[in-house]
C-alpha cells in the first residue's frame, strides 16, 4: 500500500502532502528525489520506480507536475503508477488542465479527492463519473460562497448513487429518454525525421473514448477490423480480460458518461502524411531560411490547424520571415510560430527570410527543430477500424456512431 503522496512542481517545490497511512513519510524524501534528478537528469526522471535509502518511489510526471508515491511494504508496481496515473487524469478531468498554478488554486479538491480516492494507502473510488457526483467541480460561484461563508467544502451531502449498484463504476440504474452510445477514436503520432529527411521514429498513441447514456445496466461487445495492429493495450476496469485475450473483444458494462474504455500504441509506422523540409545557410553573419510544407500520403481528409513551431538560437538578433500562405509570428521568448491551416490544392505553403547573427559569429552552430502540429477529423492514422457495436440485456432501441481524430504529438523535423 502507499503510505504517502507528495505533488512537486517543475521547480522540486512540494506543493501537497498526503499522508494515507499512521506511518508518516518525511519531505527529506523530495529533497532527495529532486538532488538525484538534477544530478542525473532525464534518465532519472524516466525511471517510474525508485529505490531511495528509506523508501519506494513511484514517480508519474504530467504537464510539470510530479505525483510521488511513497511506500516502504511490498506492492504491486504497477497498481501504484497506475493508481498516480490515474490522480492525474481525475485532475486534469476537474480542472481542465494541469499544472502548478491550478493545483496550488484549488488545493482543497485535491485533498477532498484524494480522501475519496484512496483509503488506508489502497485505492478506492478512482472513477471521475462517480467522483463528481460527490465532489463538484471548481467554479466562480462555488469560489465565491467559499469567500462569503467561510467554507470550502465541495462535498456533496449526499451519497453516490454507485453505492447502490452491484457494479462499483456505474451508477445504479440510470435511465434516459434517449439511449445512446458513442465511440470516438483519438489518435497523437509522434515522429522524429532527421535533417536527412529520415524517418527515424514514428509511432501512434490512441485512445477509445466512449460517452454512453444507456439506461438499465447494458452489456457491450466492441470489436476491430484489424486489432492485431494494436500494441500495449491497456483497459478501463469494466473490460473483462478473458474475451480479449481469446477473441480481442472488448466485452463491458460501461460507467455511466464519457470514459476512456481503452488506450493503445501503433508502433513502426512507415510513413507520415505531411513533409517538412528546411534548407538553412549561413555565412558571413546572416542564414537564410527556407521552409516548404506539403502532403506525403493524402489521408483522404482534410488536414487543418497545420502550425509549424521552432525556437530561434539565443544568439540571433532579429528575424526576417514571410510565408506565401498563413501567417509567421515571432514571440518574445524567440519562438516563431508559423500557423498554416489547411494546405491549399494550387501551391505548397512555404516560409522564407533572414537570420541577423550575434557580431563574431560567421554562420549557426546551432541548428533548430521544427515541431509540426495537424489535426486530421475521420481518419486514424494507425489504420485501426472499428468493426461492430452490439448492446445485450436491454429490450429498447438505442442510437450508436464512430468518430476518428489524429493529431499530432511529438512531431519532431531536424534541420
Amino acid at each position: 500500500m502507499l503510505q504517502c503522496i507528495f505533488l512537486l512542481s517543475d521547480s522540486g517545490e512540494v506543493m501537497l502532502e498526503k499522508q494515507l497511512t499512521l506511518h508518516r513519510v518525511d519531505r527529506s524524501i523530495c529533497t532527495w528525489f529532486w538532488q538525484q534528478a538534477i544530478s542525473l537528469g532525464d534518465s532519472f526522471k524516466q525511471q517510474p520506480v525508485i529505490a531511495s535509502p528509506t523508501h519506494y518511489i513511484f514517480q508519474v510526471s504530467r504537464q510539470g507536475v510530479t505525483f510521488l508515491g511513497c511506500t516502504q511494504v511490498e506492492m504491486p508496481p504497477l497498481m501504484a503508477i497506475e493508481f498516480l496515473c490515474r490522480v492525474a487524469d481525475v485532475l486534469n478531468e476537474y480542472f481542465g488542465g494541469l499544472n502548478e498554478d491550478l493545483i496550488k488554486d484549488n488545493f482543497v479538491i485535491v485533498y477532498e479527492l484524494l480522501d475519496e480516492m484512496i483509503d488506508n494507502g489502497s485505492p478506492l473510488t478512482t472513477e471521475p463519473n462517480i467522483l463528481l457526483e460527490m465532489i463538484s467541480r471548481p467554479n466562480i460561484v462555488s469560489k465565491a460562497l467559499s469567500v462569503v461563508t467561510g467554507s470550502s467544502s465541495n462535498v456533496s451531502g449526499t451519497l453516490s448513487g454507485a453505492t447502490a449498484s452491484c457494479v462499483p463504476w456505474r451508477t445504479a440504474e440510470p435511465k434516459y429518454s434517449n439511449n445512446e452510445v458513442y465511440v470516438d477514436l483519438v489518435e497523437e503520432m509522434d515522429a522524429i525525421i532527421n535533417r536527412d529527411g529520415v524517418l527515424v521514429k514514428c509511432e501512434i498513441y490512441g485512445e477509445v473514448q466512449v460517452n454512453s447514456r444507456i439506461s438499465g445496466l447494458p452489456d457491450l461487445t466492441l470489436s476491430f477490423t484489424n486489432p492485431s495492429i494494436l500494441d500495449d493495450v491497456r483497459f478501463h476496469p469494466c473490460v473483462r480480460f478473458r474475451p480479449w485475450e481469446s477473441h480481442q473483444i472488448l466485452s463491458f458494462v460501461p460507467p455511466d458518461g464519457q470514459f476512456k474504455l481503452m488506450s493503445y500504441r501503433v508502433r513502426k509506422l512507415k510513413n507520415t502524411p505531411l513533409y517538412v523540409k528546411p534548407q538553412l545557410t549561413s555565412d558571413g553573419g546572416t542564414c537564410s531560411v527556407s521552409v516548404l510544407v506539403g502532403i506525403r500520403n493524402d489521408p483522404g481528409k482534410t488536414i487543418d490547424s497545420i502550425t509549424v513551431q521552432f525556437q530561434l538560437p539565443p544568439y540571433i538578433l532579429s528575424a526576417d520571415l514571410t510565408s506565401n500562405h498563413g501567417t509567421v509570428n515571432i514571440l518574445s521568448k524567440k519562438t516563431c510560430i508559423w500557423s498554416i491551416g489547411r494546405i491549399p490544392k494550387d501551391k505548397a505553403p512555404s516560409m522564407s527570410g533572414t537570420f541577423v547573427i550575434e557580431t563574431g559569429l560567421e554562420r549557426l552552430h546551432v541548428f533548430p527543430t521544427f515541431q509540426l502540429g495537424f489535426r486530421i477529423m475521420g481518419v486514424a492514422l494507425s489504420g485501426l477500424q472499428i468493426g461492430k457495436l452490439d448492446l445485450k440485456t436491454v429490450p429498447y432501441r438505442y442510437n450508436k456512431g464512430f468518430r476518428a481524430l489524429t493529431r499530432a504529438g511529438e512531431f519532431e523535423v531536424r534541420s
